[in-house]
This record gives C-alpha cells, structure tokens and sequence, in this order.
C-alpha cells in the first residue's frame, strides 16, 4: 500500500481527522432530497399565487401529503442551512471562541425558525388558525 502522505506529515501523525466524511455524506444527501421537494414547492406556490389566505388554509386541508410535504421541506431546508453555515463558520472563523459563539448561534436560529415554520405549518393544517 504507497502512502500519499510526506514523510514530515506521517513523523507528525497529521492528517484527515475521520469525521468529515460523514458531514459531507449528509448534506449531499439533504440537498438530494431538496430537489424534488423545491420543485414540489415551486409548483404548489404557483398554484397558490392567485388564491388568498382561505385558499391556502383550504389547500393544505385538501390533503394530508401537502402539510407533510411542506413540513418535510421546512425541516430539511433548516437542516441543510444548518450544516451549510456550520462548514463556513468552521472553515473561515479561527478564533475559537467567536467560532464557538457562532456555531452556536447557527443551530439556536436554524432550529427556532424551522421550528416555528413546522409549527405554523401544523397550527393552520389542523385548523387552528
């Protein structure tokens, strides 16, 4: 087996840290799984586009896979911005404690606001709005 490593590299015991692999695996699959559901997305906005807010209330009512969709797209959209913003911040922030604090940051905002849009989905497809 050759190894690609320099000589100073393997005396250093540098090298990949083995858990990269794992985050890049995930948001290629959540960017995978966006596609179908932004087309999905596009589609019902522009089937929305002319109605009001009755109509919408009326349209995730209609059937139970367009709250499941949408929630599904919600929540995998957050995610994956999510685990976008966490590589920039991990990658372009050296000062650990400002990288910490935005880190953070990162997960509370994508995690409330997905939230509240997962909420809100539920609140007016279960009709309690």
């Amino acid at each position: 087996m050759s190894s690609y490593r320099t000589p100073l590299s393997r005396a250093r015991g540098l090298g990949a840290a083995k858990h990269g692999v794992g985050h890049w695996i995930a948001e290629r699959v959540s960017a995978i799984a966006l596609v179908p559901l932004v087309l999905w997305a596009v589609f019902a906005g522009l089937r929305l586009a002319g109605t009001d807010y009755a109509g919408a209330v009326a349209w995730l009512g209609e059937s139970p896979l367009n709250p499941v969709l949408l929630t599904l797209m919600i929540a995998v959209g957050f995610w994956h911005m999510h685990a976008g913003l966490r590589v920039v911040v991990e990658d372009y922030i050296h000062k650990p404690s400002s990288k910490a604090a935005l880190l953070i940051l990162n997960l509370f905002v994508c995690a409330l606001a997905g939230a509240l849009a997962v909420f809100s989905i539920l609140k007016v497809a279960l009709g309690g709005a």
